[in-house]
């Protein structure tokens, strides 16, 4: 029962910051911008990073990192940038494309207040230049 609260606490913590940073309107808001990006966070992580993130996160937002069920029969993990991420996260969330940056740029940063640094690091290895630009500074 307390591991329970503790997550769901941890989980409440994690969408008030994102509320903030991202200006969301409500927490399923945030939620709905979370999934989204960590669905194509998902599909661009490669090898064991995503497993690597996912042990390093609460539990409740373990679950936001998988393929969401829309891509879960797409390819597997392929390299794209930046561009392409914006559009998914539009697409995803019916919002432009200029809105989607303010929206990855939020939930990178919520992520990251979640790991390592260490863990920050690798995942920014892993991406090209202009999405490493969104991760690093993501705000």
């Amino acid at each position: 029962m307390r591991h329970e609260s503790r997550t769901s606490q941890t989980y409440k913590a994690f969408l008030k910051y994102l509320c903030d940073v991202g200006s969301f309107p409500d927490e399923q808001a945030a939620q709905e911008a979370a999934v989204s990006v960590l669905c194509v966070l998902e599909q661009r992580l490669f090898g064991e990073e995503d497993n690597d993130l996912e042990a390093q996160l609460p539990h409740k937002l373990r679950e936001l990192l998988v393929r969401c069920d829309r891509h879960e029969a797409g390819p597997p993990p392929h390299k794209f940038g930046r561009d392409e991420m914006l559009a998914m996260v539009s697409t995803d969330l019916d919002v432009e494309p200029e809105d989607a940056e303010a929206i990855v740029r939020a939930v990178f940063s919520a992520v990251q207040a979640q790991i390592s640094t260490g863990e920050s690091d690798d995942i920014s290895g892993e991406l090209p230049p202009d999405l490493r630009d969104l991760w690093t500074h993501p705000s």
